[in-house]
């Protein structure tokens, strides 16, 4: 049985700075609430005044260590800090251990911090598939900076990029050659590159290769910027005070270059497609049960039909009925109408006009 909510009375709450309320609502959208669009709704007006820092990296390179080195700097600057922490998910259980917060046990009593823990149940790209709701919803709440930590990433999870306004890439020493630092992916959305562990051996090289690969990659835009390399060891907080300053200097550039706002939209209209392609394929789930997808699967066993021409034809079917079910009028009230399927079928004539147009019944 799903619980009802008073959204505006939680909404309240969490905008007066109850972190109660602030973990209630993050419960509802990783639980993907009934009410979600009415929360979102409700924040859509508080949002836009949080810079949102996304922190990735390979296992081990020390994201957690750095996320909770960072927060203390931020807090020395009197920001409210909310941390996102994203942990893997057991493919096998489902499970995930929410670690990550363990090793931010000190900044966890400051009042001025808020750490959540997700799980990715596994979604890739390093994030977890409530992460956008979740952000806005601290954005709303007042935090000034929100960091955003991935599970330990490969060369390919690059989602963190859009979802965040600055996104820092870990490397430490040993874990791979110059050849490795030039490999597409993870190290082409980095604004920060941090190369942590720097009192170990070889911390150096990799500094070193990663500036000489960086610069190849750059192009000669006037204005630009220009990604900075930073060396660290954040378990002693040697470098984080100049990862603070590089993510200051990227904001500034942000706002005065006009990106901030280009990266926001592109977040906005990235999300906005991931919700419609979440709901088509409810609605093809709500066919399959009908057995539509069912017969267009069958046809392209026996090989009366195709691939291509099932799935416009699957498309077709959940247009119509899309039409059907809620036929509205300008200025007029909606009714409730029954929903009906309607099957479609391309016209068989040779000879046009009448030639791969569609009837239906």
């Amino acid at each position: 049985m799903i619980r009802s909510v008073d959204v505006p009375v939680l909404v309240h709450e969490a905008r007066a700075g109850t972190s109660r309320a602030v973990g209630r609502l993050i419960s509802l959208v990783d639980d993907q609430h009934p009410a979600l669009p009415e929360l979102m709704a409700a924040l859509a007006p508080h949002t836009g005044g949080a810079h949102v820092i996304g922190i990735t990296g390979a296992p081990g390179v020390g994201k957690s260590t750095t996320t909770n080195a960072l927060v203390r700097a931020l807090r020395e600057q009197g920001q409210r800090v909310a941390v996102l922490a994203v942990d893997p998910s057991s493919p096998f259980s489902g499970g995930a251990l929410l670690g990550d917060r363990i090793r931010m046990n000190e900044s966890a009593s400051d009042p001025g911090v808020y750490i959540r823990s997700l799980a990715s149940r596994g979604h890739l790209g390093g994030l977890s598939v409530a992460t956008p709701q979740a952000i806005r919803v601290l954005d709303a709440a007042g935090f000034d900076t929100i960091l955003v930590e991935t599970v330990g990433v490969g060369q390919s999870e690059v989602e963190i990029a859009g979802a965040a306004d600055t996104t820092l890439v870990l490397l430490a020493p040993g874990m791979g050659d110059g050849i490795q630092a030039a490999k597409a992916g993870i190290l082409e959305i980095g604004d920060v590159f941090v190369v942590n562990k720097a009192d170990r051996d070889g911390a150096d090289s990799t500094v070193r290769d990663l500036r000489h690969m960086i610069q190849l990659g750059e192009g000669l835009t006037p204005g630009g910027w220009r990604r900075t390399v930073v060396k660290a060891a954040a378990l002693d907080g040697t470098g984080v005070d100049e990862i603070a300053a590089a993510i200051a200097r990227h904001l500034d550039w942000l706002a005065a270059s006009g990106t901030l706002r280009q990266r926001r939209t592109t977040r906005a209209r990235d999300e906005i497609t991931a919700l419609v392609i979440a709901r088509l394929r409810a609605r093809m789930g709500d066919l399959g049960s009908g057995g539509t997808l069912e017969t267009l699967a069958s046809r392209v066993v026996d090989g009366t039909s195709d691939p291509y021409a099932a799935a416009e034809e699957l498309l077709t079917t959940l247009v119509v009925r899309r039409e059907v079910s809620s036929p509205r009028r300008r200025g007029s009230r909606r009714h409730p109408r029954r929903r009906r399927t309607l099957r479609c079928r391309r016209a068989s004539s040779p000879s046009p006009p009448h030639r791969g147009r569609w009837s239906c019944t």
